[in-house]
């Protein structure tokens, strides 16, 4: 693990994502939402050719912007990005119980929600794999200003890498547009941060970056569980 860190400080991104997949030989996965962040980093894996498994967590609740973004970078890579879908039986007994739009009703209903159509799935595809790279930001949240580059999962037993860390919205917007990579629509629409269609709005002029997200609960509180159980 400090080896790890180490090289993170002195390696580029392409370098270090490159001694990830050397190093842990077919154990290393990245998970993408289609974010900026993520179709960066997806660019840096498949246009380098590197043994790196790329997934995603189909909710069932996507934009359609997303759906065709997914497509898109299919396409345009020549590759095809694995999905995890959440359990059925859990998902129909959720909704069967609490009703299709529950999540609006209180906060436990939203973490049920995400946690059987994002956390679950999340586990089964990190399951096997020793390194998990995500496209996670400083600038995301005002948890994660303190966040190592590289730090343990405890929850779900992997080392996570995350490469943009110290990027800038900017930064990641720049990178897109020079190397012509294929990004969500929504984005030109005053969308940052994209998930599920009914949990996901534009921002504001002046609004927090994560403003758009779970825009009816309190700030405090805007998590899904996918990242919220660090050790370092």
């Amino acid at each position: 693990m400090s080896q790890i860190k180490i090289q993170a400080n002195v390696l580029s991104i392409d370098e270090m994502l490159k001694y990830l997949s050397d190093t842990f030989k077919d154990e290393v996965t990245f998970s993408s939402s289609f974010s900026n962040e993520d179709q960066l980093i997806a660019d840096k894996i498949l246009r380098n050719n590197l043994p790196i498994n790329i997934f995603t967590l189909d909710t069932g609740r996507l934009f359609p912007e997303t759906y065709s973004l997914w497509n898109a970078t299919n396409e345009k890579y020549n590759t095809h990005i694995k999905a995890f879908y959440p359990d059925h039986s859990s998902l129909e007994n959720f909704v069967e119980e609490k009703g299709p739009n529950s999540f609006y009703e209180s906060v436990e209903n939203r973490k049920g929600c995400c946690y059987i159509r994002k956390v679950e799935p999340l586990k089964r595809a990190l399951k096997g794999n020793s390194v998990w790279i995500t496209g996670l930001r400083a600038e995301h949240s005002i948890d994660r200003n303190n966040m190592p580059q590289v730090e343990w999962d405890e929850t779900n037993n992997v080392i996570k890498y995350h490469p943009l860390l110290h990027w800038t919205f900017e930064e990641v917007k720049q990178y897109i547009c020079e190397n012509k990579i294929p990004y969500n629509s929504l984005h030109d629409k005053g969308f940052v941060s994209i998930g599920c269609a009914p949990c996901t709005r534009a921002i504001k002029p002046g609004e927090d970056f994560r403003a758009g997200r779970w825009w009816w609960e309190d700030a405090t509180k805007k998590e899904c569980g996918l990242h919220v159980h660090v050790v370092d």
